[in-house]
């Protein structure tokens, strides 16, 4: 690993604005942000089906096992484990082992899956958490899905909130939303994308990185 190697990882409630801030960090310090590139990367490193990762992509194991019950999973291209029984833990450790891969060779910005845990022991890791306040999530869950506005988004909002809570608590035993978990919190629907992104590289730059 490089001395100078830093990571950046984004964990955000859903329409917070987290990949437009990661985007845009990526652009102003001219690295790499890995956020759904994860999912393709496990899939062909491991030479399982990309429709897997996927189907897991930050759900608790306990959630990909109901959905295999209900039958929403294609048992053609699942993964067993030596019991013949479904897991995406394992799918969670090739993700996270790309994730430390790419973050020993190379400064980047990674957005959710539990990176600030899985980069945990990285020497020069900045964790950040995006929250927003509903009306403003509802904004933009609005123009970023082209949904009418009396569509019931709040509770969509909160079922993607529910389904990442769920994936990092399992998987960290921390608090997805207390912000001990992190360096630095930012209320996107105050700071704005440029103003959190400001406060993003600020802080950077406090820690020497």
């Amino acid at each position: 690993m490089s001395e100078n190697n830093y990571v950046i990882t984004i964990a955000r409630q859903f329409c917070s604005g987290g990949n437009a801030v990661g985007k845009a960090l990526a652009e102003k310090l001219d690295i790499k942000m890995y956020d759904k590139q994860l999912i393709s990367m496990a899939a062909q490193k491991s030479g399982y089906n990309e429709a897997i990762f996927e189907q897991a992509d930050e759900v608790a194991s306990n959630s990909l096992l109901y959905s295999v019950v209900m039958g929403s999973y294609p048992m053609g291209s699942l993964m067993f484990n030596h019991n013949n029984t479904v897991t995406n833990d394992n799918l969670f450790t090739l993700q996270s082992n790309i994730i430390k891969e790419t973050a020993e060779h190379e400064s980047c910005i990674v957005i959710g899956r539990c990176a600030n845990y899985v980069l945990r022991n990285h020497p020069r890791l900045l964790s950040v958490y995006l929250w927003a306040d509903t009306e403003y999530r509802k904004k933009r869950f609005v123009e970023l899905y082209k949904e009418p506005k009396e569509k019931d988004i709040e509770t969509e909002l909160n079922k993607a909130d529910k389904k990442r809570r769920n994936y990092y608590n399992y998987y960290s035993g921390k608090e997805w939303d207390n912000a001990t978990s992190y360096d630095l919190v930012i209320n996107v629907s105050k700071s704005g994308i440029d103003g959190a992104v400001k406060q993003i590289l600020d802080f950077k730059d406090v820690l020497g990185y």
